[in-house]
């Protein structure tokens, strides 16, 4: 992709993106994420209305008489996307790749963290860390990120979300909000996501496309492993194997949701054909 033509597709992302981030997603993100960034300022007498949950019962029992702790919201928060850009996230049937839409979901949310004045980093990963961009403020700042999710190349086609996880912990050592796009085809990251989601606020999308939740009857037909490149003859006219493809992956597709659910993360799921508009809005409305 030459430079110009870059600039045009950052440019329409940008506009599109935007005019979703100003008028839908602005105070939804406002309200659902800023009053989780709270920090302890001071204990005061308890007034009536005052939420018993914040009763200090070390000062009360000292004192006798019940006192609360004062909470400040912190002023600005830090937003990571978690962008996985293995091999399987260049599949598409309809008029997008996953990966098409994987950016403007990104771009949605780092313009929506941007109103707010926080600050928002990337972490593109596959089986390993492909590119780190620690967190900053401004429009400049996410447009770079929008660059990188169009045109970067990564050197592995494979997933380990894990790794991606482990990575995050080490360079995020203040809490954040997390955002962890992929097609979560893969395996074994319920324990490290448990851990991150205990000092992190995570979210996963899982973008998908229709065609991968099962192989149609096309006969016999030569397909290609997206993550290690080989080539496969498959006879997709056996009921056989549609069924064990059909099992394996609705085994990954629950893998993911119980793994979220039991690290008390969040999560949503977006199919290609459908609007990522409506999936984001509901989530935040839910969590709000």
């Amino acid at each position: 992709m030459d430079t110009k033509e870059l600039l045009k597709k950052v440019r329409k992302i940008e506009i599109k993106t935007r005019r979703l981030s100003d008028h839908i997603f602005g105070g939804e993100y406002h309200s659902t994420f800023k009053g989780r960034g709270m920090t302890f300022s001071e204990v005061r007498q308890y007034q009536f209305g005052d939420d018993v949950r914040n009763i200090d019962w070390n000062v009360t029992a000292r004192y006798n008489e019940p006192y609360v702790k004062v909470f400040e919201e912190e002023r600005e928060l830090t937003m990571m996307l978690m962008v996985d850009v293995s091999g399987s996230q260049l599949f598409g049937t309809q008029q997008q790749f996953k990966k098409e839409i994987i950016t403007e979901i990104a771009a949605t949310l780092a313009f929506s963290a941007t109103q707010n004045n926080d600050k928002i980093g990337l972490i593109l990963f596959t089986d390993e860390i492909e590119l780190f961009i620690p967190p900053k403020k401004g429009r400049s700042h996410v447009l770079r990120i929008i660059r990188e999710l169009l045109e970067f190349e990564p050197k592995s086609k494979k997933t380990n979300i894990t790794e991606a996880l482990k990575f995050l912990s080490n360079v995020m050592k203040k809490k954040a909000i997390v955002f962890i796009l992929s097609d979560f085809v893969a395996d074994e990251y319920q324990q490290t996501l448990k851990i991150v989601s205990g000092k992190h606020d995570v979210t996963g999308i899982r973008v998908y496309d229709r065609y991968e939740e099962e192989i149609p009857n096309l006969g016999m037909v030569q397909m290609e492993d997206e993550e290690t490149g080989e080539l496969l003859l498959v006879n997709t006219g056996s009921k056989k194997i549609r069924q064990n493809y059909s099992k394996y992956y609705n085994e990954q597709i629950n893998y993911f949701k119980d793994s979220f659910n039991r690290s008390g993360a969040g999560s949503l799921s977006s199919r290609i054909d459908e609007s990522y508009v409506k999936k984001l809005l509901g989530y935040f409305k839910r969590r709000g």
